[in-house]
């Protein structure tokens, strides 16, 4: 047994991980084979965790985004629809927020992608996202700052009839920082 076992406690990180799978390839089987493989491989390679080089949520997205890599070939494709989660409030607001930032995250570079990706699928730290990208804390802010203001950009720019709670995307997007 190692002597810190990364998986000590699965549940979380289990879902940590299908939420960021999910929020790069979308939701269904493919999520499910590719956090499957991604929760394998980390059971096999647990013994080489070593917590002074990250912690166990990074360790496991940087797994994640090999399995995604090999399931799809190097490039995995736009998610057509990020996953639905469950939200008070009113639907036809929350439903037009939703497509102004599906259209939107649709639309960024795939750098930018994986960041959204990582940070509000995987819900990673800036550190943490460091740690699976390789890059310091300051350049991951900085590129997720710039990726947040891009998704502003697009909704506020959008052609797209909108109702009127639409506009709590740019609320949205602000408090998401």
């Amino acid at each position: 047994m190692p002597r810190h076992d990364p998986l000590a406690d699965p549940e979380p990180l289990i879902r940590r991980v299908y939420a960021y799978v999910a929020y790069r390839i979308g939701d269904g089987p493919d999520a499910e084979d590719v956090t499957a493989a991604a929760i394998e491989r980390a059971l096999r390679y647990r013994d080489r965790f070593d917590p002074r080089r990250g912690d166990a949520a990074a360790w496991l997205i940087g797994i994640a985004r090999r399995c995604i890599s090999e399931h799809f070939g190097e490039r995995p494709e736009p998610v057509e629809s990020l996953p639905e989660p469950a939200a008070p409030g009113e639907l036809a607001a929350d439903a037009a927020l939703r497509l102004d930032l599906r259209h939107a995250v649709a639309q960024l570079e795939p750098r930018d992608r994986e960041l959204i990706a990582l940070r509000y699928g995987a819900d990673l730290t800036a550190r943490q996202i460091g740690e699976v990208l390789q890059v310091k804390t300051n350049t991951v802010e900085v590129a997720l700052h710039r990726a947040l203001q891009t998704l502003r950009t697009l909704i506020e720019g959008s052609d797209e009839p909108r109702t009127a709670g639409a506009s709590d995307s740019e609320r949205s997007l602000r408090t998401a920082e």
